[in-house]
């Protein structure tokens, strides 16, 4: 069964930053290949369009933060390999929350069964200055 996701990135307080849309051929997926999923699908549409910024869960090499994304600094082609391998990093190092359906997934193994209903959640935690 093919599947519609949608995902919603937000700011530790619930602030909106992003909704992507994704579609997922099977009713079962992993954390982990779901994070892979919505990686290449950011990095193939920047790399596709090459809009002014890049709007990612994770912040490329060589960019700055704007309001809306990631500036690049020269105009490149990103690879989604090391996009994938900073937000498995960030992931695990708590850096990234994952919310399916309000409730806190922490594995990469962990599988995640997909409803008509299912809501996934990213939330990306600022460190503390000074702590």
């Amino acid at each position: 069964m093919a599947a519609t996701l949608t995902i919603h990135d937000e700011s530790a307080t619930g602030e909106p930053l992003l909704e992507l849309t994704l579609h997922v051929t099977a009713e079962r997926i992993t954390v982990g290949d779901l994070i892979r999923q919505r990686v290449w699908h950011e990095v193939d549409e920047y790399n596709r369009r090459k809009p002014e910024t890049f709007c990612g869960l994770v912040q490329p090499t060589d960019s700055e933060r704007t309001l809306n994304g990631y500036r690049l600094t020269q105009p490149r082609t990103i690879d989604p390999d090391i996009q994938l391998a900073k937000a498995i990093d960030a992931f695990a190092g708590n850096r990234i929350i994952m919310l399916v359906d309000d409730r806190q997934v922490e594995s990469l193994d962990e599988e995640i069964v997909l409803g008509r209903d299912t809501r996934v959640s990213f939330l990306r935690l600022t460190p503390l200055i000074g702590g």
